[in-house]
């Protein structure tokens, strides 16, 4: 019978969910862990809840570190936000490599169980990589500078800490509508993260009544180095995918 762990959708609930499977002592061949709000149920199987806890999160991230590197914590992180629905028992294989192998693990790409947490990781930092690109802010009338992103996988805290980073000294809101999180920055250098947060809640922030002469300004830039004779609608797609598209100023 399988021996299946249930943790919350975060990557500390996935660390607390390494633990208990660790501690339990079982074979861990014959376990897997999922995410409690996105697992299917299956038959035979013994179910297991798993209890957050910071301390248990705490001490599977202070392990990785030590025992994999500082980079191996990356890759595990990056991959906890990615959007597969495997994320989580993809974690615990790989860290359960990690303690056998150690700071050799993340050169083994001939395993399965690597390979998946390299591509999981490449695949997150490069759609953080987009958004930093191509996201774009209006100021409301309360002076806020707002943006909405709606990125396949849960990169919002990335992109956040970027503009965190480079508007030190602004006011300012990224919303993503895919998995309802908004960041919050103040100019006093203070953010946070708000989960649950729906398209409802925003309606009743105020945007300019009148247009923002630096919109205006942007799009007639855009149109302006347009060169018609070199258009490559398939190129530009490439380097800009069509559903970053429907969140960017210049193709609204």
């Amino acid at each position: 019978m399988t021996t299946v762990f249930l943790c919350q959708n975060s990557f500390d609930g996935i660390l607390c969910g390494v633990y208990d499977a660790y501690l339990s002592q079982l074979n861990l061949d014959e376990c897997r862990l999922e995410l409690e709000d996105e697992y299917e149920y299956a038959m035979f199987c013994d179910y297991r809840e798993v209890l957050p806890e910071t301390w248990k999160a705490g001490k599977v991230a202070d392990k990785v570190n030590r025992v994999m590197s500082e980079e191996a914590y990356v890759y595990l992180y990056r991959a906890g936000l990615h959007k597969s629905p495997d994320r989580a028992d993809r974690i615990l294989r790989f860290i359960r490599l990690g303690l056998k192998y150690g700071r050799n693990t993340l050169r083994m790409l001939q395993n399965p169980d690597v390979y998946e947490i390299f591509q999981m990781n490449r695949y997150v930092g490069n759609e953080a990589h987009f958004l930093v690109e191509f996201v774009r802010f209006e100021k409301l009338s309360s002076g806020l500078f707002y943006g909405t992103v709606g990125p396949e996988n849960d990169v919002l805290e990335i992109v956040a800490a970027h503009f965190a980073d480079r508007f030190l000294d602004m006011d300012w809101m990224l919303y993503d509508e895919i998995h309802q999180k908004a960041a919050l920055h103040s100019k006093s250098g203070f953010w946070v993260m708000h989960e649950g947060v729906t398209e409802s809640e925003l309606e009743g922030m105020n945007r300019t009544e009148t247009p923002d002469v630096y919109v205006d300004m942007w799009k007639t830039f855009f149109e302006t180095i347009s060169i018609e004779e070199r258009r490559n609608p398939r190129c530009q797609r490439n380097m800009l995918p069509l559903r970053y598209r429907k969140y960017m100023t210049e193709f609204q």
